[in-house]
């Protein structure tokens, strides 16, 4: 048992598999970049140092969702590139500009915003336009496209901001074959044509995504951004496992057993009595909870390893416990109970805890919360 086991509960990050992980996808799209998304605290598993990891085995770019985000890594002393792009009106551009942030325009007004923050700071913005083509989501419509170039380009020749990239978004690179796929494709490549028609000279052009840069190798241009595939989980079931495309998953998360007591047959256990025992039997109480993100709605499916076997959530997931029923068998309190890894020991996966919930992956390591904290294994990176 490691020196971790005495916390109530712990997430481990396995920062030597991060690495792995960022070395394979940049062998499966070695002609372009690599961009870490470390957005949501690197999908809950710790922005800084899974950032400063990913650089670490190759990464070119960070990618993070909100300003605060990519200042956060500027404050922690990351450097290199770093891309942001979900600005709302008022937002911290000129703090973006000064700490030479790439910052992404979807419209005139961010434009406008971000003209002015580079006027006022005196020094060009990083700036990437973003096309929407077809995930209806941010991003320039084809339709507002010229209009936006030619801002852009107006006030890059004016030595306002430099363009240094064009990009979009995949909607469903995780259903294989989709047919908005090579749709997609077909209007960014239109729209990139239009842009560098007008002079834009973009560093990068990017929309792959974790499973496009798995399986769209036509998609990758000079750059793919990986998120949840630098995490060790494949992105989409029907794509293949994590292990199929070489990757391992990276966070563990386990809790130490705080009580361990008989009951007769007949008792109720959890809110609601959802759940009841068969006959006379044990219980483990798991101290995590929906406070802690294990979903409510894995109640009475959520799959957890503790006492050597795999068992089931007895009753519903409260705030901050749950119990398993462990059938009579004797465990002591401060046991381990591992509720998701990579699999090294028989534990569940973060997926085995998505089809419980009824969700997705991605959800299941980023609602761990703050009150679970990460032990990041492996930060130096002569220890792989």
């Amino acid at each position: 048992m490691n020196e971790t086991a005495t916390l109530r509960a712990r997430a481990e990050i396995d920062l030597a598999a991060l690495r792995a992980n960022v070395r394979a996808l940049r062998a499966r799209a070695s002609g372009a970049q690599l961009m870490a998304v470390v957005k949501s605290d690197a999908y809950g598993h710790g922005a800084v140092p899974c950032a400063r990891a990913a650089q670490e085995a190759g990464a070119a770019w960070l990618g993070t969702a909100t300003p605060q985000e990519a200042l956060a890594l500027r404050a922690a002393g990351i450097r290199g590139r770093v891309m942001c792009w979900l600005w709302t009106p008022g937002g911290p551009w000129r703090e973006a500009v000064e700490a030479d942030i790439d910052v992404s325009v979807s419209g005139m007004w961010a434009l406008d915003e971000v003209v002015a923050a580079a006027t006022e700071a005196g020094i060009p913005a990083r700036v990437q336009l973003k096309a929407d083509t077809g995930l209806g989501r941010n991003g320039c419509q084809p339709a507002d496209w010229p209009a936006l170039v030619s801002a852009a380009r107006a006030a890059e020749e004016a030595g306002v901001l430099r363009v240094t990239g064009l990009w979009s978004h995949f909607a469903c690179a995780d259903e294989p074959g989709h047919p908005s796929i090579a749709a997609q494709l077909n209007v960014f490549r239109d729209m990139v044509a239009y842009a560098e028609k007008e002079g834009v000279r973009p560093e990068v052009r990017h929309i792959a995504n974790s499973p496009a840069t798995l399986t769209v190798p036509e998609s990758h241009f000079d750059l793919v951004r990986t998120g949840i595939a630098m995490y060790g989980i494949s992105p989409s079931p029907e794509l293949g496992t994590s292990a199929d495309f070489g990757l391992r998953p990276v966070m563990t998360l386990a809790a130490s057993v705080a009580l361990v007591k008989q009951v007769p047959p007949g008792h109720g256990i959890s809110y609601g009595h959802h759940y009841t025992t068969a006959a006379e039997t044990t219980l483990a109480l798991v101290p995590v909870g929906y406070a802690d993100g294990i979903p409510r709605h894995a109640s009475g499916r959520g799959p957890v390893l503790v006492g050597g076997a795999v068992r089931r959530i007895a009753g519903r997931v409260a705030m901050d416990q749950f119990v398993v029923d462990l059938g009579g068998e004797a465990l002591e309190a401060g046991a381990e109970a591992v509720l998701f890894g990579p699999g090294d020991r028989g534990e569940p996966s973060a997926e085995d805890w998505a089809q419980a919930a009824d969700t997705i992956a991605y959800e299941i390591v980023t609602r761990i919360g703050a009150r679970v904290p990460r032990v990041h294994l492996h930060e130096d990176s002569g220890r792989d």
